[in-house]
């Protein structure tokens, strides 16, 4: 009764202070302030998207396929305005991207030019792909580019389908006149067959014959062959006569004709042997000599060789020397050009200071003409006289240095023709030097070569005596013929005379039997040959028939297939519905397992107990958790003092919250009466654990509580999947309250499983438990310590 007496008192110090009243009531909208408004906020965000701004520009310029003018972009733009999904508005590129810029729209899709061209790319060698250009303007609102991308990805879908129907279409018309192509070709088949049966007879006719041939052409063969052996063998015979007696014939001729040129040779060499005596002494004479000047010319190259040797040494310093005298040159040319400048810059200083010095002379004689003081006068007449000589100096001067430039040109002309001069001589240096190398190589040649001709000259003045000797030896047995051969040459020519018409008539024999030989030589060897193709004719036609029995089989075969092929071709039939089955062949059927209905509904429990639990933190900032409003008679007294206030204000949140949800947002559960028992159940929970950390730590605890709820709103998985935060933070998911007050919501509100929902409240009723069974332990021991001694006295007072 002590206890119940001391939340009495709470409440009415809580009637009787507004300070603390006031924002208690206050604090039982908290739960309805946040889970109702953002509930409400965020009820159906889809079911607006008619009023979210998309620009579309369409730059597609169509394209021709198969003969049809193909236009996908205006299709595409006259689909968007039947649908009513987004705010579209239908404006150029430039507009597009200015308007995202300017954050008009939040999205753009821009239709390329080539969109419709790329499509009718499909039975090209390299396809090109259809391209929808999506600018989504992320930095304006990020969730809305995440909904446009679901969006264009609904319209790359429907483009895909369109462009399959075109191409569907498209193939259904070439299988039409592809089934006319095979009736054409099946009658065309069929007289293919006709001909080759014709043709099948006159190749079995054609064997037969040519059997026949065969046997024939192999007798005649033989026959042939026989009669060339017996041509052969006379024409030998005949032809070795011939051969023998015409060669007797010129033997005869050759050896008469031959016995006469001797003779006349020998007298002639009677004649030649006197003159090659003469000629030899000459011969022999001039040898000598040569001997001696090869042995000078051997020298000679010897002593020319060394001295090239020693100009080739002598080479490489002497190119050096060009090179240094082509720099030299060449530097030369440049410290004229330099002079030259110089000296202009000098003509031009020294022509200003004489027209100077004569200008002061003239003003001179002004200033002497004007003058009045005899003085000043004298004086100017004395600056004059001082000036002349260096006005006429300066003249000479620059007369001089005009001398001085036009020497400077002349010399720098000169150098740059030294430097030009320098460098043909050092390209000849260089000549010169691979000159003297190939001179050095050839003399070496010709030195060894005239060594060589010293040698055999010696040897030619040696064979020219002793030829002497064995001349005159020569001359007298060429006496002693000339007497002989004319006797033989007399008895010859009578012996060829009569040989000659022996030679004449078998000639003429062996001519006729070579002819003979000959014709039956070729008539043997094309009779061969006729064999030979009659033989292959004959194999060939066996082929032949064969492969007119597989074309009979296979034209037959073939007119049979195109038929067939043609009716089952025809048989194809094509319709819309045909062409929407090809570009939409699959149809998503949608089959929930506890339909959530919108936004609103799938993030109550989310919001809902964020609500709740912000609503007891904010309790413990209004109402004095510690304070009682009077003295406790014991801990648990003064525990359910406070608690029995924290637990009907949080009661009347939860009525609260689950009235504005139930009735103005016409939230649908699965069982009403659950619903506002477990919201009840979870915020005692959350009452119960921000009233144990501010009664023990005041506003350390507080913060703890804050803590406490950032980490159940990135671990509870009220928003994305468990699965899909960070690995550390989830480990923090099964040890906070409103991982399972989610679950529970979750439960009542849209799948109806109860026991689970029971399960997840027994658990926020464990929760519950040990921070109560804390705050009583904290009351117990702070009552001892502050309120013990205090109620020992006022019980020994009245017995006292």
């Amino acid at each position: 009764m002590r206890g119940i007496s001391l939340l009495w008192k709470e409440a009415q110090a809580i009637v009787r202070n507004r300070k603390v009243l006031i924002p208690i009531i206050a604090i039982l909208f908290i739960p309805l302030l946040y889970s109702g408004m953002f509930l409400w906020a965020f009820w159906d965000p889809y079911g607006h998207l008619d009023r979210l701004p998309v620009a579309v520009a369409n730059n597609d310029k169509g394209a021709e396929f198969h003969g049809e003018k193909l236009k996908l972009g205006e299709e595409l733009v006259k689909n968007l305005k039947e649908n009513k999904k987004f705010s579209w508005r239908f404006v150029s590129e430039k507009e597009a991207k200015k308007g995202l810029e300017d954050q008009k729209y939040y999205m753009a899709v821009i239709i390329p030019e080539n969109f419709s061209e790329n499509a009718a790319t499909l039975q090209d060698k390299q396809p090109k792909p259809l391209k929808l250009i999506y600018m989504p303007n992320e930095g304006f609102n990020f969730l809305s580019a995440q909904i446009g991308d679901s969006a264009v990805e609904k319209i790359k879908e429907e483009v895909a389908k369109n462009v399959t129907k075109t191409y569907a279409e498209a193939m259904f018309d070439n299988i039409k006149k592809m089934v006319k192509g095979l009736d054409q070709a099946s009658d065309g088949a069929n007289q293919l067959h006709g001909g080759v049966m014709q043709a099948k007879d006159g190749v079995v006719a054609l064997q037969n014959g040519l059997h026949s041939a065969k046997e024939g052409s192999e007798k005649l063969h033989q026959g042939t062959r026989a009669a060339k052996e017996g041509a052969k063998e006379l024409y030998k015979n005949l032809k070795l006569l011939a051969e023998k007696s015409l060669t007797f014939e010129n033997g005869l001729q050759s050896v008469s004709s031959g016995a006469d040129q001797i003779h006349v040779g020998l007298q002639q060499l009677q004649g030649g042997f006197a003159k090659m005596q003469d000629g030899h002494s000459q011969l022999l004479a001039g040898a000598k000599q040569l001997e001696t000047g090869a042995q000078k010319l051997s020298g000679g190259l010897r002593e020319s060789l060394n001295g090239i040797k020693q100009m080739k040494e002598k080479m490489p310093p002497l190119t050096k020397g060009a090179e240094q005298l082509q720099e030299g040159a060449n530097q030369l040319a440049a410290k004229m050009e330099t002079w030259k400048q110089g000296a202009d810059q000098t003509k031009t200083g020294a022509a200003q200071v004489s027209q100077g010095l004569e200008q002061a002379v003239a003003q001179l004689d002004a200033m002497i003409a004007q003058a009045t003081d005899p003085k000043e006068k004298a004086l100017l007449q004395t600056m004059k006289q001082n000036l002349q000589p260096l006005a006429e100096g300066s003249k000479r001067v620059v007369a001089g240095i005009e001398q001085l430039d036009t020497g400077a040109s002349a010399l720098k002309a000169g150098a740059d023709q030294l430097a030009g001069g320098a460098a043909r001589l050092h390209q000849g240096h260089v000549a010169l030097s691979a000159g003297v190398e190939q001179l050095f190589a050839g003399q070496q040649k010709l030195s060894s070569g005239a060594d060589a001709l010293a040698a055999g000259q010696a040897k030619v003045v040696q064979g020219l005596t002793t030829f002497g000797e064995k001349l005159g030896e020569g001359k007298a047995g060429v006496d002693r013929l000339a007497a002989g051969s004319g006797q033989l040459s007399s008895g010859l020519h009578q012996l060829a005379q009569g040989s000659g018409k022996l030679t004449d008539g078998t000639n003429q024999l062996a001519a006729g039997s070579g002819r003979l030989a000959n014709g039956m030589t070729a008539l043997e060897s094309g009779v061969s040959t006729l064999t030979a193709g009659v033989d292959k004719l004959s194999n060939g036609s066996d082929q032949l028939v064969n492969g007119m029995n597989k074309l009979d089989n296979g034209s037959k075969e073939l007119a049979d297939k195109l038929k067939d092929g043609a009716k089952k071709a025809n048989n194809v039939k094509a319709n819309d519905d045909v062409y929407n089955m090809f570009a939409d062949p699959v149809k998503k059927e949608n089959q929930k397992i506890h339909h959530v209905p919108n936004y609103g509904t799938g993030f109550t429990p989310y919001f809902l107990s964020l609500g709740l639990y912000v609503g007891a933190l904010l309790l413990s900032i209004v109402f004095p958790l510690r304070e009682p409003a009077d003295v406790p008679k014991s801990g648990i007294a003064w525990f359910f003092s406070k608690f029995g206030i924290l637990v009907v204000i949080g009661i009347l949140q939860s009525l609260l919250v689950d009235a504005v949800l139930l009735g103005a947002l016409g939230i649908h559960v699965q069982s009403v009466a659950k619903f506002i028992l477990f919201t009840i159940i979870t915020s005692m929970t959350f009452i119960s654990i921000v009233q144990f950390l501010v009664t023990l730590l005041g506003d350390p605890g507080r913060f703890i509580a804050v803590v406490i709820l950032v980490l159940q709103l990135t671990t509870s998985a009220g928003t994305f999947p468990l699965e899909l935060i960070p690995k550390t933070l989830q480990h923090f998911n099964a040890w906070l309250p409103m991982t399972y007050s989610i679950f529970g919501f979750k439960a009542a509100i849209s799948t109806g499983d109860f026991a689970f929902m029971w399960h997840n409240a027994a658990i926020l009723g464990m929760f519950a438990a040990i921070f109560i069974i804390g705050t009583v332990i904290y009351f117990t021991v702070q009552h001892q310590r502050q309120f013990y001694t205090l109620l020992k006295n006022k019980t020994e007072a009245p017995e006292a």
